[in-house]
């Protein structure tokens, strides 16, 4: 039973600006394994850091909690112009992963707002609260144990498949459908076809690509990975996802990419780099656990 006062002593180490990012990153994905209003407290205090990179991370955790307690946090920065696009984007994103109707009217007045990211993640969120309000139920359940921005599609031909991620023609949520279900079906055709999804659509899109190449971690997607986030063309929301997807993966050749690009110019992209080495070296290592906020806490007591 892990008590509230242990809950805010690994809050502290999220809030604390002077730790080290990775230690915050592992404080606050412990929060979001131990759940419960205390976390949820804890993790909507950080909105106010400097850092888009743990911000982004902080709506990400809340939407993956479906906790209908982070929703006031979740809707101001979804509404305040001031944050950066791809926390907003983020914070809409985790509003349509806590799948509760009452936030349907904001997500569809977001749908159209003037920063390209926040509208298309508003309009995915308000197409999967309808998908559920459609079907009764929530999509099946990911093999990754995450909450989609889109049910997989029932297709699993990877041919098919990639020829509905690759239509740009085609509506972003059945893009997205065929995203998860070429995720879901795994493998190194699969990796190829969503490596091919890095070269094309919006930066929300491709940002989405590099997140499920991070949980599908097929090594066969790692030279796409690394030319995206080497390319200073790309949007820095994209490279930092592909950074997070190479500390993911840990395979040979990751390790170079991630240092080549640790002092990068942009921030995000820098801050990512920073947070995937030490993800690279958990997945390379003999520690048993990466969310180990508490541990550290147990262990100093």
């Amino acid at each position: 039973m892990v008590t509230e006062q242990e809950v805010e002593a690994v809050g502290r180490t999220l809030l604390d600006a002077a730790q080290p990012l990775p230690a915050r990153f592992r404080a606050l994905f412990t929060l979001r394994n131990v759940g419960g209003r205390a976390a949820v407290r804890c993790i909507s205090r950080g909105f106010g850091d400097s850092s888009a990179l743990l911000k982004h991370e902080l709506a990400y955790c809340l939407g993956q909690m479906r906790d209908a307690a982070a929703i006031p946090a979740l809707l101001r920065v979804l509404q305040d112009p001031r944050q950066e696009p791809m926390v907003r984007h983020e914070a809409g994103e985790a509003l349509g992963a806590i799948g509760t109707p009452e936030v349907l009217d904001v997500l569809k007045r977001y749908s159209e707002d003037p920063v390209v990211e926040v509208a298309e993640t508003c309009q995915l969120a308000v197409r999967r609260l309808e998908w559920l309000q459609e079907h009764g139920e929530d999509p099946g359940a990911s093999p990754y144990l995450s909450v989609d921005p889109a049910p997989p599609a029932e297709e699993t031909d990877v041919a098919k498949l990639r020829e509905t991620l690759l239509d740009e023609s085609r509506p972003l949520f059945e893009r997205y459908r065929a995203m998860f279900a070429l995720r879901n079906v795994g493998g190194r055709d699969a990796a190829l076809a969503l490596a091919d999804g890095l070269r094309c659509g919006s930066a929300l899109f491709r940002h989405e690509i590099g997140y499920v190449l991070g949980q599908l971690r097929h090594e066969a997607s790692v030279p796409a990975l690394t030319a995206a986030l080497r390319s200073r063309a790309e949007s820095p929301m994209v490279r930092h996802e592909c950074a997070e997807a190479l500390g993911s993966i840990a395979r040979d050749g990751c390790l170079e990419a991630l240092r080549a690009c640790a002092g990068d110019a942009e921030r995000v992209v820098r801050e990512s780099c920073e947070v995937a080495l030490d993800m690279y070296h958990y997945e390379r290592g003999s520690q048993l656990q990466y969310a180990d906020g508490l541990c550290k806490l147990q262990a100093s007591a």
